[in-house]
């Protein structure tokens, strides 16, 4: 599982060509069958048919990537399903946007250079695959990291390579605090930071609770603000404080994963992998972790609802969330911060 309330793109809340809706059934068939030369003929088709580059990967790509997201999600597809449709979608914007680069005439104007990756601990690389074509299309040099990029492995390619701005990802609210410190130490080697992604909420508040310079919903807007130039905040990333109770839930994590995985083992179906049981008790965990160092019980809450659902969609029992909220809330005396949190997600759940 991926290990929270993620999609596969960007939201589409931009302008819609007349027939793209034909190409994204198309790409649709060829991804969820796993079959890449069909999916990769229907989006040069698009290409050929008139459909704009930028359009065809925002609009038709990054869609079916949603469905994908979704279809897995509410356990209509596996995780390998999943994953190889993934793949398809990966190849798909790579062969599209060089074929619509060579239906350009004379190169694209170089507008500067961007550094894209995912944070620290980050697998989805969807979305920064996404920015990244999209800003080639546009006329940026793009150096695309990829997943899971460590701070201490980003900030010495930044000191090398000198990027307009540094564009990071985060999917999974998990690591919100390595995108912190890798927000701070970006702004300290002197380059702005671009946040985007759902790890930093549907509105981006912990984005800017960390001092990032801007946030972005999707890779449209994302490509907008950069064509703009980002606006340099006057709050740096380490003027935030993380509660100190983030300190003891950490030490505490490896104990309260395998106790909360116990709880959910004890409720699942008997065909329900061991595997998955581990994954959504780490996953609890983390996102109560997470919850705690931004100061927003609403996220850990966020997420309790929509593991519910994952739950109840794999034949988990509805008690089986509870009781593990329960077990976490024994561990955890006298930390009222965390408390507060399990009650909340407890309460809503209960509703």
């Amino acid at each position: 599982m991926n290990g929270g309330p993620v999609n596969g793109g960007p939201v589409n809340d931009g302008p819609v060509n007349d027939g793209v809706e034909r190409y994204e059934e198309e790409l649709w068939e060829a991804a969820t069958a796993g079959d890449e030369y069909a999916a990769i003929d229907a989006a040069v088709s698009a290409l050929d048919g008139g459909v704009p580059a930028e359009s065809l990967i925002l609009d038709v790509v990054a869609a079916v990537q949603a469905r994908v997201g979704q279809a897995w999600a509410d356990n209509l597809i596996t995780v390998a399903q999943e994953h190889t449709a993934t793949a398809v979608n990966e190849s798909v914007l790579v062969v599209a946007a060089h074929h619509a680069a060579t239906l350009q005439h004379g190169p694209a104007p170089v507008k500067g250079r961007i550094c894209v990756a995912c944070v620290e601990g980050e697998w989805h690389t969807f979305p920064v695959r996404l920015l990244s074509e999209v800003l080639r299309l546009r006329g940026w040099r793009v150096d695309y990291l990829g997943a899971h990029v460590p701070t201490s492995h980003l900030v010495p390619h930044l000191h090398r390579t000198g990027p307009s701005a540094v564009a990071l990802s985060g999917s999974i609210a998990i690591h919100l605090p390595a995108a912190h410190a890798s927000i701070t130490a970006c702004q300290a080697a002197g380059t702005p930071v671009l946040a985007g992604g759902p790890a930093f909420g549907p509105d981006g508040r912990y984005a800017r609770r960390f001092g990032a310079d801007a946030w972005a919903p999707d890779a449209r807007a994302a490509a907008d603000l950069l064509d703009r130039g980002l606006p340099r905040r006057g709050t740096p990333g380490d003027a935030y404080q993380a509660d100190p109770e983030y300190v003891v839930l950490d030490d505490r994590a490896p104990v309260l994963v395998r106790d909360v995985m116990e709880e959910l083992a004890r409720h699942a179906p008997e065909e329900e992998p061991r595997g998955d049981t581990a994954e959504d008790a780490a996953s609890v965990v983390g996102y109560l972790k997470a919850a705690v160092y931004v100061g927003d019980p609403g996220l850990f809450t966020s997420f309790a609802g929509w593991l519910a659902q994952m739950l109840g969609a794999r034949g988990m029992p509805a008690p089986a969330l509870l009781a593990a909220l329960d077990v976490l809330a024994a561990r955890l005396p006298g930390l009222p911060h965390a408390q507060a949190t399990l009650a909340e997600a407890r309460a809503t759940l209960l509703a």
